[in-house]
């Protein structure tokens, strides 16, 4: 919608210069088109600003709708450099990339004890971690766990160069390992050895790269509805999803020229480096994360005999965000996430049923 816009301003202003002064259809054609790539850039940039503003009005949210359990934080870290220069003469291009980091531990905590910790990538290409996760968050936090999310490399809210920063299957998962240290490193009451991971769709994406290529950073795994294999995935989106890749600031090649880089972009080349347990769950209906693709993982799995959970839903309510809602379906299906998770992370105060469950996270 938004690039939509942005291509009606450019050709409504475009015409408008032309209107304006007939002369310039006598300039050179390069003048011209310097000039409406430069109006371009410009809308673009009001866009970035916008959704700084929309970040930190949801920075606010999450006080409001956590700080009666939790203290509520946001450190600034830093991960690898970029994985390409954007120029090939910028001097700085070796400089880590600094990205924020959420960090929440319960109000009740004793800081004499060790509690588990939640490694919580956010969803979306090009997203963030909004409030939209709050209520998830609400209920890991009434269990005894501390839970961090990183606004890895590509994530928006923070204008335009961290959104051109993006590298897709690569080095966000780096950065999202970089909060887990961090979170180790300064809180003596983290247990190192019980950290797990969780996500849904690019989260559940960034949770599986994770437990497959750094299996003795992590206790156990949760992928919901995960972004599995970028050939298929691909295949099955229209071009606006192909351009996300093929833009100058990313990969800028496709998969038709460069199949290798977007293989080793995809959780489904890495299947037979599972050690860990592992639990994924899809939609049949889901129209985001298609119900295919990631039974091309649970099949990589299976072909390389590794022993793990997963639950085919079929046509739950919600589609791509069917557990993640707030109707009592989600939040069985919810349930049944953290008695897993609890199975191998121990924590504090597991729930009995998933009636305490709904009451800790809506009050009621």
């Amino acid at each position: 919608m938004k690039k939509t816009i942005i291509t009606l301003l450019i050709v409504i202003l475009g015409a408008s210069l032309s209107a304006q002064d007939n002369s310039r259809l006598n300039t050179p054609d390069s003048l011209l088109l310097k000039e409406i790539a430069s109006l371009k850039r410009q809308l673009e940039g009001f866009g970035h600003t916008h959704d700084i503003i929309i970040k930190k009005v949801d920075d606010l949210m999450w006080h409001e709708m956590l700080g009666d359990i939790a203290f509520i934080d946001k450190v600034r870290l830093t991960g690898p450099p970029r994985w390409k220069a954007k120029k090939a003469d910028d001097k700085f291009a070796g400089n880590p990339l600094q990205f924020y980091t959420y960090v929440f531990i319960p109000k009740d905590i004793n800081t004499s004890k060790k509690y588990p910790l939640i490694v919580l990538p956010h969803s979306g290409i090009h997203a963030d971690f909004s409030t939209y996760y709050a209520h998830i968050v609400r209920e890991l936090i009434a269990q005894g766990y501390v839970v961090v999310s990183a606004e890895y490399r590509g994530s928006t809210g923070y204008g335009r160069d961290t959104y051109e920063n993006i590298d897709y299957g690569g080095l966000e998962n780096e950065d999202v390992m970089v909060s887990r240290d961090y979170m180790l490193q300064n809180y003596s009451f983290i247990d190192k050895d019980n950290v797990g991971i969780i996500g849904w769709s690019h989260g559940g994406m960034i949770s599986l790269m994770n437990i497959l290529r750094y299996p003795d950073q992590f206790k156990c795994a949760f992928a919901g509805v995960p972004v599995s294999d970028l050939a298929n995935r691909l295949a099955s989106h229209d071009k606006s999803y192909n351009d996300y890749f093929t833009a100058k600031y990313h990969i800028g090649e496709s998969i038709k020229d460069n199949p290798a880089e977007y293989k080793r972009r995809s959780p489904s080349s890495y299947a037979k480096d599972l050690k860990k347990p592992l639990l994924i769950h899809t939609n049949t209906n889901d129209n985001d994360v298609y119900v295919e693709e990631v039974m091309l993982m649970i099949d990589s799995l299976k072909a390389h005999k590794k022993v793990f959970e997963y639950k085919v839903f079929q046509n739950s309510a919600g589609g791509h965000s069917f557990d993640r809602i707030d109707t009592k379906e989600a939040t069985d299906i919810r349930f049944t996430i953290y008695k897993f998770l609890e199975r191998y992370l121990s924590p504090a105060k597991p729930f009995k049923n998933a009636e305490e469950m709904r009451k800790a996270a809506y009050g009621f």
